[in-house]
């Protein structure tokens, strides 16, 4: 417990598994490995390319909003326009980003951050390219967190 007067505790709101997955991912060696470079990883679809994309997913498990919560969150990996890295390849690529993301769970705790007790699929690895032809596999995962 902190003794500052002003400091306050942290709580559900500041659990946001997209953030805290998100900022493990964009300094993981492993993630910039499996996409070929860093910078690879934000919340938008920008170049370069593959870029993987993580958003809110639909479901979860937010328990009685007290502590542990288990949302889900969307892995969205995204190829070139042009049709590059191939289905496989991607595919490939979003299963090393999904052991990636695990390895949180060992991680050692950060003071002032979200535990993550559980990194796991939720169901399983979709193609769906985009309409215009650019490749995409989408994976949902469920994390189990508190603050």
């Amino acid at each position: 417990m902190s003794t500052d007067p002003t400091a306050k505790e942290a709580g559900l709101e500041d659990a946001d598994p997209v953030a805290v997955l998100l900022a493990w991912l964009q300094q993981s060696d492993e993630a910039a490995d499996a996409l070929g470079g860093p910078d690879r990883a934000s919340g938008i679809p920008e170049a370069p390319w593959p870029h993987l994309m993580l958003d809110h997913g639909p479901g979860g498990d937010l328990g009685a909003m007290r502590w542990v919560t288990s949302p889900e969150v969307i892995l969205d990996l995204r190829g070139h326009p042009g049709g590059w890295p191939g289905k496989a390849e991607l595919r490939r690529i979003l299963v090393r980003l999904v052991k990636a993301a695990q390895a949180i769970v060992e991680a050692p705790h950060v003071p002032g951050r979200p535990v993550v007790n559980k990194v796991a699929p939720s169901g399983l690895l979709v193609w769906a390219p985009l309409i215009d032809g650019q490749p995409r596999w989408l994976i949902t995962l469920g994390v189990t967190l508190h603050p």
